[in-house]
């Protein structure tokens, strides 16, 4: 019999900015009739979104353009992790030039380690249902319009509950030490106004009046 080893109940969690990213693609289809293979990086640590790009074709080119763009925000000498499935986009001559000078260390999930690349397939879920699908894919500009809006917003505007509030550039940059110390703060000057609020919007059950008793022949 086989014994399979158990599955991790919780992702990979990083220690820091840069140290390790996730890298993967997923397949628009358009009203128009074409793809849109939208690749994407994330940051393990921060959720931020480093690089991102949408091509009509699958090319071993459009994951070269975004492990480098990626690389733009290493610092030297800094190194990082890559996580990517083990498909052929991932896994070619272009692609492995880019970790000949051990600067990045490709990170074969469920292959290499027992985690999955979840962060960004969840990454990937999120844009769809919260942004593109809201929408009429037309066409690739559309497409590309959407995506860019969504990620400026992830990085700049949507705070994350998983970091008490901080955004993901305040998280990756680490500028955002006093956000928590001010969403908590407005969290207990809310709480009473809202209980306030919902108390005097409901008004008490009226009582039900009770049956008049007959009298019973004796």
């Amino acid at each position: 019999m086989r014994l399979h080893p158990e599955k991790p109940q919780l992702g990979f969690r990083a220690s820091q900015p840069n140290q390790t990213w996730h890298i993967d693609v997923t397949i628009l289809k358009l009203l128009d009739g074409t793809k849109a293979h939208t690749h994407a990086a994330i940051d393990n640590y921060s959720r931020k979104i480093l690089a991102w790009s949408i091509a009509d074709k699958f090319s071993p080119t459009n994951t070269c353009q975004i492990i480098i763009e990626a690389g733009s925000h290493l610092e030297t000498p800094t190194s990082a992790d890559v996580f990517m499935d083990s498909v052929l986009e991932n896994l070619n001559g272009r692609v492995d030039s880019l970790f000949d000078n051990g600067v990045l260390q490709r990170v074969l999930a469920q292959i290499d380690i027992r985690y999955s690349n979840s962060m960004i397939e969840t990454g990937f879920r999120a844009l769809k249902h919260n942004c593109l699908f809201l929408h009429q894919l037309n066409d690739a500009v559309t497409a590309k319009r959407l995506v860019e809006f969504y990620v400026r917003e992830h990085n700049t505007a949507i705070r994350s509950s998983a970091f008490g509030g901080e955004r993901p550039n305040e998280i990756y940059f680490r500028t955002g030490a006093h956000v928590r110390h001010e969403v908590m703060a407005i969290r207990l000057k809310a709480k009473p106004t809202r209980v306030q609020r919902n108390r005097s919007a409901c008004g008490a059950c009226p009582r039900p009046q009770p049956r008049a008793r007959s009298d019973r022949a004796t």
